[in-house]
């Protein structure tokens, strides 16, 4: 059954809801870019799909606007998909179950991706209309923008004349983007070794928090558990004596961590000691985070060995468990204290914009390492180096080594636009006042397209999402509205 059938704009959201049907998180494209290639097929309008899955659709101008130079429009098909640890869904073969409440749509114990699936929404119903107004149209879904922009920085630009971009890649209505930081990502690989330990097994987990973007939220402060988790181990390791068996925290390098787990081994004597010392760091973490992350708590509960490897050792009073040697525990402790996070710079030219950060998105440890993935933010060049550089040499000094990738460049602020002036002469008409112009700390694709078309003129819009990259996500309905008027207006006003 339809959930959105019956909201307006109807077209916008009857694509909404066939996208939100279609797994489609990042790295599993190939469902998705099909889909746009039949829809392409099915109204015989041109389209071209590369070798990583990109896809491009054209249509004709309009008549009136045939003279009218080309006009692009751009978003990326892959979502951030998380759930709630008790979600029964499979995002690597299953669509979403969306609801709504009252002004809002959500999926249903899941990310909605609403970040980018609306601007997806937004084209194909411009593409598949013969009475909306347009100049030739050059529409750009790319892969792989929420894992290092991977499809924009593949996709082959060469062959299209639109100078004029408009990307439907921002969360908040009435701000119009017009420049974004640069990014990288580094995967750090921490060598551990392991031996044998008899005693009781216990599972700590922090959860509860509100995550989040690590472009948009970042500033916000709100804690990460990964990072939570190394002073957890920290101050523990001050408090009894415990072995780690691993640990595991994180769903994406650009997501905030919102839940981290670590299974520790300990004498049975010291369980009140544990239970204890859990309590007091639970307390301390709350106060800390109570105006951020009010629903923060930390559980503890015991494991045993089969739970663990799928075998029982009994020895004496415990079972026999694999953990990290001292010296690997040592390692696992350092690199996440001495691991950057979070906000490291404000800008000094524009009030209240993050500069330059890191987020530790995904931390886990295997039979060999730990690996740790981090996203790291500039908008300044010579400070993302510098910040990467940072998290290669505490990587280094622990044994590890780095993968550097998914490197993008910063959207530089365009000072003479046309497309701009054009938004705000009809955002001005639409709403009444003047709309915001803002840069974000956010990576927009921007940055990689005009580096590949000469003189791109380019912005980013979007209607209002809370909670972007978490399973509290919302698109706002009565947002997409005005700004699918907002976009049809803006194509009216190119010619």
């Amino acid at each position: 059954m339809k959930v959105l059938s019956k909201i307006e704009p109807l077209n916008v959201f009857q694509y909404f809801e066939e996208i939100c049907g279609i797994p489609h998180g990042s790295g599993n494209m190939d469902a998705i870019s099909q889909y746009l290639v039949k829809f392409a097929k099915e109204r015989n309008l041109f389209y071209i799909q590369d070798e990583s899955r990109n896809v491009i659709i054209i249509k004709e101008a309009t008549k009136g606007y045939e003279n009218a130079l080309p006009v692009m429009i751009q978003g990326h098909m892959d979502m951030v998909a998380v759930k709630d640890e008790n979600c029964d869904i499979d995002l690597e073969k299953d669509g979403l179950r969306l609801k709504t409440e009252g002004d809002y749509i959500f999926a249903d114990g899941t990310s909605l991706g609403g970040d980018d699936g609306i601007a997806v929404a937004y084209a194909l119903a411009i593409l598949d209309s013969d009475v909306i107004p347009h100049p030739k149209l050059e529409v750009i879904f790319t892969v792989d923008e929420e894992v290092g922009m991977v499809g924009a920085t593949a996709i082959d630009l060469s062959g299209l004349k639109g100078k004029r971009l408009l990307n439907i890649d921002s969360e908040e209505e009435g701000i119009i983007l017009s420049s974004c930081a640069g990014g990288t990502r580094v995967q750090s690989h921490i060598p551990l070794d392991f031996e044998d330990r008899e005693g009781n097994g216990y599972k700590i987990v922090i959860t509860g928090l509100l995550g989040g973007h690590s472009g948009c939220e970042i500033q916000k402060e709100r804690g990460n558990s990964n990072c939570l988790m190394g002073r957890i181990l920290f101050e523990l390791a001050q408090e009894l004596d415990f072995s780690l068996c691993g640990v595991e925290g994180g769903s994406k390098d650009n997501a905030i961590a919102l839940e981290t787990s670590a299974t520790i081994v300990i004498e049975k004597r010291n369980e009140n000691q544990l239970i204890g010392f859990i309590k007091k760091i639970e307390q301390k973490f709350q106060k800390e985070f109570f105006m951020k992350d009010p629903g923060l708590k930390i559980i503890v509960t015991p494991i045993t060995a089969l739970e663990l490897i799928g075998k029982k050792t009994i020895q004496s009073e415990g079972y026999l468990f694999p953990v990290l040697t001292k010296d690997s525990l040592g390692k696992v402790i350092k690199f996440l204290m001495m691991q950057p996070n979070g906000v490291q710079a404000m800008s000094a030219h524009i009030k209240g914009l993050v500069e330059t950060s890191l987020n530790l998105g995904i931390i886990k440890t295997n039979k060999f390492e730990l690996i740790a993935d981090q996203s790291i933010r500039s908008s300044l060049q010579s400070s993302k180096e510098a910040l990467r550089d940072k998290v290669v040499m505490i990587s280094e000094s622990l044994g590890g080594t780095c993968r550097i990738f998914g490197d993008y460049p910063a959207w530089e602020y365009k000072e003479d636009s046309k497309i701009r002036d054009i938004l705000v002469d009809v955002y001005q008409r639409q709403y009444g006042k003047k709309p915001e112009i803002e840069a974000i700390h956010a990576g927009l694709e921007c940055g990689i397209f005009s580096g590949k078309i000469k003189d791109l003129d380019c912005v980013s819009f979007g209607p209002n999402m809370k909670d972007i990259h978490t399973i509290n996500e919302r698109l706002c309905i009565s947002s997409t509205k005005r700004v699918w008027e907002f976009l049809l207006e803006i194509l009216k006003q190119c010619k």
